[in-house]
Parts: structure tokens; C-alpha cells; sequence
């Protein structure tokens, strides 16, 4: 196993023996899964160009394949580009994020997926089916069966009560009476709001219109959500409360959901992966850690300067090696393995840690006369999980001792480093100095 900077140990379902099983808590398990080469690609944009004008595979197409930007192709064709070159795919139950500015692409490109747009080349697959071959019959039994769409403006019928909108897409596709208003309720259900199902629209708050319209797109049970923009309309308070519930909603009915939004905050929080876009074009694909320790342009940089670091860089982003310390040990040879790090654990006969040892405590055992490592030991130590964040382990830091990372087990698998939280804090904060400056508009 390999270690990067600080010899940073990352945990993942690929390089830990059982890991999807002891390190699922915290994290979402379609991360985990995507992680994983055998997850199965459920949405593929290959090469996809969407150019708005007259002539859009005429001259405009062609400066788009050379590079040139939104801006440039708009001033010189008067054509105007809604997505170049855009490649990415979206695994199985997995929630993929994309995000931008206005004029980003984001939403033309989830609307490829349903064929709302046509693209002016490229391909869109579904399940190993280019969605742009179909038409017709064919293109509204894809729309119907397999995908779910929930609209920033929820989009409801005013003159039909809440049952009737949810079941609106069952009673189109001919699903009988009985049948549709069970799948309703049970959509209503899972949204919290099946005692609301026969009040009208406009006797519901902004947060519960918008309950009805995720529990409509729910009600078909179809494999794929199409959410755009789908909270940016909501209060603060009950936009978290709906990020929320969508996460815990994914947690028993793995979805596989492509999410759009403009806001970078709810796009690491929510996304196992999030695609970040400009001028039509991907600049960035990565998992949250990722778009924010390791920005790809200063456009990213920019993006992640005001957002709280602690709430998505996680133990396993800046835990080290444990390289616990031998239990037949003399103080003084422990004193000297532990080196310049703030301390090592001692561990058990099956790798849990039971103590650990700071060069301090051994150096003042050392100078009392004492050559035991029982003496300078202590039991006092926090222990935290790899998956957890910064933010819920920065209490404990504080005491300047090491924190004991371990699996669900109780066994050691790090040694975090209270220096190394804010050292990598601070680099974080820093990344925007190694680009140059730009004016994103």
C-alpha cells in the first residue's frame, strides 16, 4: 500500500480487505460502490455537442471541436453552445451532481438524457440504448418507465388534490384506479406526506409542493431521477431538510439520480460525485474530497474557497500509517520509534488499540528514573472512523493527543494527527494561490 503526503492512508473498497462492509458508515454506499470496478454504468454522454442557432453542425460545431469558447463561437457564428465535447457516465445507484454558473451547460446536458434536447452530435446512452435513436413510441416508453424528473418550480396541477398529481404519470400510463392511488400513497409515503393526500397544492408550503413533486417522480418507480435544480427554490433551512430526506429516501431505494444545482455547498454534500461545468464543457469530475483538495483549474479553486473544508475532507483524507508500537519495547526504544510523530498506539492481540505513547509522557517517565513503557502510557485516547469527517473529530483534537482510527471492528487502521488536520486545512485554503486569478462571469 502506497501513502501520499503526511504517508496519507486512503480507505477505499478497492484496497481494504472487507471495507465496503466496515467502512460504510458515514459514507454513501453508492461511493463505495462506484469505487469499485464492477459497478455497473447506468447513464454514458459520449462526445455530446448541443449547438443552439440555424445552422448548429455548420461553423459554429466546428470551432467547438477546435476549442474555441461559448463566448468566441457566440460572437463569431451568432450560434450559441450548449454543450462541447461532454463526456461522463453515471454508475448504478449512484447520485451524480452537476453544477455551474448560468450558462454552465448543466441543465441542457440532463436534458439530453430524456431527449428534451436533442444533441448535435454525440451519443446518449441509457442502459446501453442511445437515447437520441428513439422517437415516438419508443422515446415516451423510456420517459414513462424508466425516468422521473423533479422540476425547480414543482410543477403541479393546482386543480387536482395531492394524490391525483402523484399518481398523475401512472394514471398516463394506464395504470388502473386502485392500483396507481396504492403506488401514490406509498410514494407519499416516503416523503412524509400521506396524510396530506387528498389537501390541494395550494394548501402546502413551498417545502411540502416540493415533497409532492419528488413523491411523483417516485411513484413509477422508475430507475433513474432527473432533478434539476430541484431545491434552489426553497428556503435554506427546509432545502437542507430536503437534501436530507432525499439522502435517506436513496438509502432504501438506490436510484440512480443525476442532480443538478448551482450551488457547490449542496452539491458535496449530497453527491458521490460531482461534475462541475463552464461555457458547455467539463472542467472537473471527481468525489467531493476530491473537487476540493485537488482542484483542476482555478475556475474549481474559486468554487471551493468559501465552502467549510471540515464538512467533507475526511479521516481518511489526512490519517497516516498507525505503525503501532511494540508491546515488548523498552521505553526508550519506543520513545524513539514514535520519532516526530504526536504519538503511537499499543495494540492488542487482535489490532485494537488499548494505549498509546507520546514522546512527552515518555521522555518525563524516562527522566523519573523508568525504562517501562507500561509507565509512560496512557488510555485516554479518542477514536474516530475513517469515514468520518474533519468536523466531527475537531473536539477531540484539541487535546493535542493522537486519535485512533479504527474499522467497525475496533481495529487499528490510522493514526490522525491533530498538526495534520490543520496543516492540510491550510493547504486547502492555499490551492487558489497556484492559479491565476480570473473573472468568472
Amino acid at each position: 500500500m502506497s501513502y501520499n503526503r503526511y504517508e496519507r492512508v486512503h480507505v477505499s473498497a478497492v484496497n481494504v480487505d472487507g471495507a465496503v462492509q466496515r467502512l460504510a458508515g458515514g459514507l454513501p454506499v453508492c461511493r463505495l460502490l462506484h469505487e469499485s470496478s464492477d459497478s455497473m454504468t447506468k447513464v454514458r454522454l459520449e462526445g455530446v455537442y448541443k449547438i443552439f442557432g440555424e445552422q448548429p453542425r455548420g461553423r459554429a460545431l466546428e470551432l467547438a471541436r477546435e476549442g474555441a469558447s461559448k463566448t468566441e463561437i457566440q460572437t463569431w457564428t451568432d450560434h450559441v453552445v450548449g454543450l462541447a465535447d461532454v463526456n461522463f457516465d453515471v454508475a448504478e445507484g449512484e447520485i451524480f451532481v452537476v453544477m455551474g454558473l448560468s450558462g454552465s451547460g448543466k441543465s441542457t446536458a440532463i436534458r439530453t438524457v430524456n431527449k428534451l434536447h436533442s444533441v448535435t452530435t454525440g451519443h446518449v446512452w441509457v442502459d446501453d440504448v442511445d437515447i437520441q435513436s428513439l422517437s415516438g413510441k419508443a422515446l415516451q416508453a423510456v420517459r414513462r418507465e424508466k425516468m422521473g424528473m423533479v422540476f425547480q418550480h414543482f410543477a403541479l396541477f393546482p386543480h387536482h388534490n395531492v394524490i391525483s398529481n402523484v399518481a398523475y404519470g401512472l394514471e398516463v400510463q394506464g395504470v388502473d384506479r386502485r392500483e396507481r392511488e396504492r403506488a401514490a400513497l406509498e410514494a407519499l409515503s416516503l416523503v412524509g406526506l400521506q396524510a396530506y393526500a387528498t389537501s390541494m397544492p395550494g394548501q402546502l408550503s413551498g417545502g411540502m409542493q416540493q415533497r409532492v413533486g419528488l413523491a411523483r417522480a417516485l411513484a413509477s418507480d422508475p430507475d433513474i431521477l432527473l432533478m434539476d435544480e430541484a431545491f434552489s427554490a426553497l428556503d435554506p433551512l427546509i432545502r437542507r431538510q430536503m437534501q436530507d430526506e432525499m439522502m435517506d429516501i436513496q438509502k432504501k431505494l438506490r436510484k440512480t439520480i443525476l442532480f443538478i444545482t448551482h450551488d457547490l455547498n449542496e452539491a458535496l454534500r449530497i453527491g458521490d460525485r460531482v461534475c462541475i461545468m463552464r461555457g458547455g464543457r467539463v472542467v472537473q469530475i471527481g468525489t467531493p474530497e476530491e473537487i476540493l483538495t485537488k482542484p483542476a483549474t482555478g475556475y474549481v479553486a474559486e468554487f471551493v474557497q468559501d465552502v467549510d473544508q471540515g464538512r467533507v475532507i475526511m479521516v481518511s483524507d489526512v490519517m497516516v500509517e498507525p505503525q503501532p508500537v511494540d508491546r515488548s519495547a523498552t521505553l526508550s526504544d519506543a520513545v524513539r520509534a514514535v520519532s516526530d510523530r504526536a504519538g503511537a498506539f499499543v495494540v492488542d492481540d487482535v489490532g485494537r488499540p488499548v494505549a498509546v505513547l507520546t514522546v512527552a509522557d515518555g521522555l518525563r517517565s524516562i527522566e523519573m528514573g523508568s525504562n517501562s513503557l507500561g509507565d509512560a502510557l496512557r488510555s485516554d485516547f479518542a477514536t474516530a472512523g475513517a469515514r468520518q469527517t474533519l468536523n466531527e473529530v475537531y473536539a477531540s483534537a484539541g487535546r493535542g493527543l493522537p486519535i485512533a482510527v479504527v474499522d467497525d471492528d475496533g481495529r487499528l487502521v490510522g493514526n490522525l494527527d491533530p498538526r495534520h488536520i490543520m496543516e492540510e486545512l491550510g493547504r486547502v485554503e492555499s490551492l487558489i494561490d497556484g492559479f491565476e486569478r480570473e473573472v468568472f462571469l
